[in-house]
């Protein structure tokens, strides 16, 4: 079973049918929709301020989800994928962005939908990334825009099959949000 800590008075919320891997850290302030996955050694830490996490996002092996304390705030919106060892601190992603492999993304930043930040990139706080754009880089630059339709296509599919995978786990002690 997932490690889920309630800190400061708070108590993570847990949407219908999530998938929490054993060994994922959830604390305080964290509000998570319907149909998301949290995957091995992921740690979303709302112990100094609010993470809110839409409906069928995958957050992948190894990611770390924080904020600043009285500064910022994690907003995450549906069919979001956060790729393996990502760090988000204090950023707000739109619906159906991906946030590629090891990258990280820092306070006040927004992530347009449907955008991409490649694997490996480092998005800089305050940058605002264009809806349908992909950014890649350190710092993290515009590099072009994406087809909206082509992307919005794919990263629902990626964030659909995470779906799926997290379905050959669930069991009856890790099906804990789906009672």
């Amino acid at each position: 079973m997932a490690l889920i800590l309630p800190v400061r008075g708070f108590t993570p919320e847990i949407g219908k049918d999530c998938y929490l891997a054993e060994n994922a850290t959830i604390v305080g302030d964290v509000i998570m929709g319907e149909g998301c996955s949290v995957w091995f050694n992921a740690v979303l830490r709302g112990d100094v301020n609010s993470i809110r996490i839409g409906d069928h996002v995958n957050i992948q092996d190894g990611s770390v989800l924080h904020t600043l304390y009285q500064k910022s705030t994690i907003e995450i919106g549906d069919h979001v994928s956060i790729g393996h060892n990502v760090t988000v601190h204090g950023a707000k992603i739109n619906d159906y962005a991906l946030i590629g492999m090891n990258a990280v993304v820092l306070d006040h930043v927004e992530v347009g939908e449907g955008a991409i930040v490649a694997a490996g990139s480092v998005v800089l706080s305050n940058t605002k990334i264009e809806p349908f754009s992909i950014y890649a880089g350190i710092p993290a630059k515009f590099v072009k825009k994406a087809d909206p339709k082509q992307t919005q296509e794919i990263n629902r599919r990626i964030a659909d099959n995470y779906h799926m995978y997290a379905s050959w786990y669930k069991t009856d002690e890790t099906a804990e949000s789906d009672q």
